[in-house]
């Protein structure tokens, strides 16, 4: 493969971040695939339904019967898809304020979401008997978004081993080009296996371009670094040759800081990180992909999390989870929608800005680290972002402020963060004049007692 990346860890620490993301800061992930069937516990259905002792294990015997006899692969006929339309899609992805698309392409089932070559388990051949992936790649391009994909197969190799403990239908030979290899999680995965997820990657990325590869945490076992390098470099050619920027979301450590982009896992950062990052998260605190009992988060929670991640050099990147039959569930529309009416007000201090020399004040602390993202209490009037552009600072308020009035301690005279003289102070979406004065304490600014304080607010700094 042509192109100046070589698979080694020296050579790929030359990977720059594309600055379509860097500026773009929010993007849609896709958790839609034949566990979307059962809507039972969560996207861990094909895996739990084998494991005894589980909720999903019985449920799945109470409700479909013996594994033996209806398994996991009966649920594909019964994911239709009838009612997908990309474009519609697409359409509210971009009411969203995203920039960039994640759907999952394939997921630890096992199940190829796209036009695979390697499997006829795949949604062409297969339940939809479509090519989502491509569907979705189209629809998203058109409405100049960037289209990226994730892609979990690694943990194939362990997912379905539950089945192989008793009478069910992963033992049956018939099917073990779906199910297989079934092996235990404690096991590194042989040649045989990762040449396989090596050759199905580089079609993925052929085929259909994605300029993000988003990877799970289980790369990270030492018999995929040789394979993870040959990818990168593989990949970063093909950006290179398509003059287009490229990037590998990751977890943990599974690739050296400088080579890739951090991604952390319903969690993010608690202070300004010198590499750009991500959070992955969702609109439900208990699953990925579609479920009848979902708990979902407030639109609120969400933007003062995409806030806080912004202002600490990161983007955040939110799933939903459609129905089988390909609708978007009300309640996720909704907040898409919601978070979309936001950005096109405050989207001048998210899009690309860069963070300023702290990333904010307040009494409220985030945990740092992954699953930690539902662990912090509510935000204050007190707790403020900065994110920067040009000569104009933000000041975002993550919380309804005491007697409509807010004082940025950061932005005090006596301070020398800020040296330099504020001539105005505004309100994102808000024509009148604000009332400020700057002080030694800090920045005091008077808040109309018509500004809807119910979502966080930004605050411009002129100078």
């Amino acid at each position: 493969m042509e192109g100046p990346f070589k698979p080694t860890w020296e050579s790929l620490e030359n990977f720059q971040v594309p600055q379509w993301y860097i500026d773009g800061k929010f993007g849609i992930f896709i958790h839609w695939g034949v566990y979307s069937v059962p809507a039972f516990g969560n996207e861990w259905y094909p895996r739990n339904m084998y494991k005894q002792g589980t909720r999903e294990f019985e449920h799945h015997i109470k409700t479909y019967g013996p594994q033996k006899d209806f398994g996991y692969k009966d649920f594909i006929p019964m994911f239709t898809a009838e009612n997908f339309d990309a474009d519609r899609w697409a359409d509210l992805f971009l009411k969203s304020g995203a920039k960039f698309v994640v759907p999952v392409a394939e997921h630890h089932d096992g199940f190829a979401m796209y036009d695979c070559s390697y499997t006829k388990w795949n949604a062409v051949k297969m339940g939809p008997k479509r090519d989502i992936i491509g569907e979705l790649a189209n629809a998203v391009r058109k409405r100049y978004l960037v289209f990226g994909i994730s892609y979990h197969r690694a943990e194939h190799w362990w997912f379905f081993h539950e089945g192989m403990k008793f009478d069910s239908d992963v033992r049956d030979s018939r099917f073990i080009d779906f199910y297989g290899p079934a092996q235990p999680e404690t096991t590194q995965p042989n040649e045989e296996f990762l040449e396989d997820w090596l050759n199905r990657l580089y079609e993925l990325v052929d085929k259909y371009r994605p300029q993000i590869v988003w990877f799970d945490w289980w790369i990270e076992q030492p018999a995929f670094e040789p394979y993870l390098r040959r990818f990168a470099a593989y990949y970063y050619n093909r950006g290179f040759q398509w003059n287009k920027g490229v990037a590998i979301n990751y977890k943990n450590e599974a690739f050296p800081r400088k080579t890739a982009v951090l991604d952390i896992e319903r969690g993010q950062l608690d202070d300004i990180d010198p590499y750009f990052w991500q959070t992955d998260t969702s609109v439900s605190k208990n699953s990925w992909g579609y479920i009848k009992d979902h708990d979902y988060k407030t639109t609120e929670w969400i933007i003062c999390d995409l806030v806080d991640i912004v202002s600490k050099n990161g983007a955040l990147l939110l799933n939903i989870g459609p129905k089988p039959d390909g609708t978007i569930p009300e309640p996720e529309e909704k907040m898409l929608l919601e978070i979309g009416q936001w950005l096109l007000v405050n989207g001048e201090a998210i899009y690309g800005t860069k963070p300023w020399k702290v990333y904010g004040e307040g009494p409220t602390k985030v945990i740092a680290g992954s699953f930690a993202d539902t662990k912090r209490s509510e935000f204050t009037g007190k707790d403020i972002r900065f994110t920067t552009k040009g000569n104009n600072l933000y000041a975002i308020v993550l919380g309804k402020p005491e007697n409509n009035e807010v004082l940025i301690q950061s932005l005090g005279s006596n301070l020398r963060l800020f040296n330099r003289d504020i001539t105005d102070v505004k309100i994102l979406g808000m024509d009148e004049r604000i009332q400020w004065t700057r002080e030694e304490s800090g920045l005091r600014v008077r808040i109309p007692e018509r500004l809807d304080t119910r979502f966080p607010f930004a605050i411009k700094i002129i100078s």
